[in-house]
């Protein structure tokens, strides 16, 4: 969803610290508003035939932690994949969706026709720096000798995409982008994940604003047949392709790596900083391709959340909640002090 950016400026005008493994920069501790009771279903983010733990061994310390607080409530976890999320919500099966990627715009379409308004979604986890499966964050590679240092997100989306709706003029040559000598003129060649994969998604919002529409000189690369649980092998073969063109500019994660290639820093917007991808500046949110991880509900417009919804995503969004991300999370990443602060506001009346 196209909120990093606000997330962001939002973040430091709260003027709060945004600091890489410091505890300090957490939310404060749970204080229960209301004792609550009752059953909460979760459906959504789920494993392979249970073979590998995305984030269901996090979501029962979540509970255990809360039931402590509220002895009376019960939970029921149907975390079979987050295809099947949206609709536990709208067909009443479900209390919290539990998202493994972003809200796709039919999940919302589906939800709002059933119900008349969209789903409300709170962020509780950001994305992991470069963990598979844990909602790693999109990185910008190019050739080691290219001598580019940064790219805007307009820049970006010139290159990649064909509506340029963040107004940038068409990229065809690296002098496009700025560069001269013998870069000037050379062709700017496009390499990258499928289109049809969940990680194209998020690009298309975070970049595109949105935009369906792809360069057709895109090269994708695919991972190898069996394959699950993300571009465990496709990415790997996109930075191989890359390494050997000294012209070329894909997109991955930086759980792949080759010394041939090397991540490109980002910027929001024209004159704004660039930002390198690290784990500091995925944590506190300042690298433009952060991902994050959201609960939706079912929230008419103009009434209160559901008591026993809104004090458990308070408990997930407070210190010992966010905690038990850093202990248990296996590389997600905490939402810290300024961000949940926002989350937060989602759930007054």
């Amino acid at each position: 969803m196209r909120v990093l950016g606000a997330l962001l400026l939002a973040a430091l005008a709260l003027g709060a610290p945004l600091r890489a493994q410091a505890p300090a920069d957490l939310p404060p501790a749970y204080e229960p508003r209301a004792q609550v009771s009752g059953t909460i279903t979760i459906w959504g983010h789920g494993s392979y035939g249970k073979q590998t733990d995305f984030v269901e061994g996090l979501t029962r310390v979540w509970q255990e932690g809360f039931i402590k607080h509220h002895p009376d409530v019960r939970f029921e976890n149907r975390l079979h994949g987050t295809a099947s999320a949206i609709g536990a919500l709208y067909t009443g099966k479900g209390d919290l969706a539990l998202m493994g990627r972003e809200i796709w715009d039919p999940e919302i379409a589906a939800f709002a026709e059933v119900m008349g308004y969209p789903p409300t979604g709170v962020d509780v986890l950001t994305g992991s720096f470069d963990v598979r499966n844990k909602g790693y964050a999109l990185v910008v590679f190019a050739h080691k000798d290219n001598p580019l240092t940064g790219l805007s997100l307009a820049q970006l989306d010139a290159v990649f995409g064909m509506r340029r709706l963040r107004g940038h003029p068409p990229v065809k040559t690296w002098g496009d982008l700025g560069l001269s000598d013998e870069w000037a003129d050379k062709p700017v060649n496009l390499y990258g994940l499928p289109i049809a994969r969940g990680f194209a998604d998020y690009f298309q919002e975070a970049v595109f604003l949105g935009s369906p529409f792809w360069n057709p000189s895109l090269r994708e690369f695919a991972d190898s047949p069996g394959s699950k649980g993300g571009a465990t092998d496709g990415g790997q073969k996109m930075l191989n392709a890359l390494a050997q063109d000294r012209y070329g500019i894909g997109y991955a994660g930086l759980l792949y790596s080759h010394p041939d290639v090397k991540p490109i820093a980002l910027a929001h917007g024209p004159g704004e900083p660039f930002v390198s991808p690290t784990e500091a500046t995925v944590r506190d949110r300042s690298y433009p391709l952060t991902r994050v991880i959201t609960m939706f509900f079912n929230r008419r417009p103009g009434k209160p959340v559901d008591p026993k919804i809104a004090e458990f995503l308070r408990y997930i969004l407070s210190r010992e909640g966010q905690e038990a991300v850093e202990r248990h999370g296996g590389g997600y990443l905490p939402v810290i002090a300024p961000l949940a602060k926002i989350e937060l506001k989602k759930l007054e009346d």
